[in-house]
């Protein structure tokens, strides 16, 4: 049977042929899509529709507002020397700015400190550690850890719910590859969720502002993810906290987590996922 003949871009080609040139197309599209150039234009695409823009922009300005409100019914205070701190300088002037005003009012000075940490892990803002170590400087560890637990679980649960809202495009634009690792991690862990869950919070293995906003778009319940975060984040904010009683001795935010430490924290977290790997090694006996 003879092969179907076509012309092509005015020679000749036979069927064979036509779908060599297709095959070369679409490899010359596939690396123009892998190009420098194409790969920037496609990193500048802002992910999000006008819709869900509107809405975290909404969500931002109710939260915005309720903080607002907070800090004008909060006793008068020198707040030209309040700011949030970005070294340990800074945490250092802002604690002893603090220190009074928190044994003046304790139950409004309280309110305020839970109200900013869960502002800024709602909306991803940096500085959340350095909350941590000043709530070790002022409140001590028992309940420096109680607060800090509290609120970093309260504002991770807060930008669980929002990444559910707007989350997918964006964590897809940031981290393409993360996420399907992680998904992927996920799908294999279905049986013992929890225990893989309280590894990763418990350990550095993934940052938990990737997991805070990747966890409902990878269908984590939400019950598994806030009893995860409640019981993972102890060890790290222990560390934490207990560091903030003695800020003189800390030069940088990165003495917290040396090699003992990381050390430390991998044991911890080896040991919420054995029971995942006792299972497994009993299956494949």
């Amino acid at each position: 049977m003879a092969s179907t003949r076509n012309i092509v871009g005015g020679e000749t080609t036979t069927g064979n042929e036509r779908g060599r040139v297709l095959t070369m197309r679409d490899e010359e599209r596939a690396k123009e899509d892998d190009s420098p150039s194409a790969k920037r234009a496609k990193f500048e695409r802002f992910p999000l529709t006008r819709w869900e823009l509107a809405a975290s922009l909404g969500v931002f300005f109710v939260f915005s507002a309720g903080l607002i409100c907070i800090y004008l019914t909060m006793p008068a205070a020198e707040y030209g020397k309040l700011k949030l701190p970005r070294t340990i300088s800074d945490l250092r002037l802002l604690k002893d700015n603090l220190a009074t005003y928190a044994n003046e009012y304790p139950a409004q000075f309280i309110l305020g400190y839970c109200s900013t940490y869960i502002f800024m892990q709602t909306f991803m803002i940096p500085g959340t550690i350095f909350m941590s170590l000043l709530a070790g400087a002022l409140f001590g560890v028992v309940r420096g850890i109680f607060l800090v637990v509290f609120n970093a679980t309260a504002g991770a649960s807060s930008c669980f719910f929002l990444s559910k809202l707007i989350g997918r495009p964006l964590v897809n634009w940031l981290w393409p590859e993360k996420l399907r690792f992680f998904q992927a991690e996920i799908a294999k862990r279905r049986e013992k969720l929890l225990n893989y869950m309280l590894f990763l919070r418990v350990t550095p293995t993934l940052p938990n502002l990737f997991i805070n906003l990747a966890s409902p778009i990878v269908d984590i319940p939400f019950h598994i993810f806030f009893l995860a975060t409640l019981l993972g984040l102890i060890p790290a904010s222990y560390i934490t906290v207990r560091a903030g009683l003695a800020l003189g001795d800390l030069n940088s935010v990165k003495d917290l987590y040396d090699f003992k430490t990381l050390s430390v924290l991998f044991l911890i977290g080896s040991i919420s996922i054995f029971p995942t790997l006792l299972k497994r090694k009993r299956i494949y006996e």
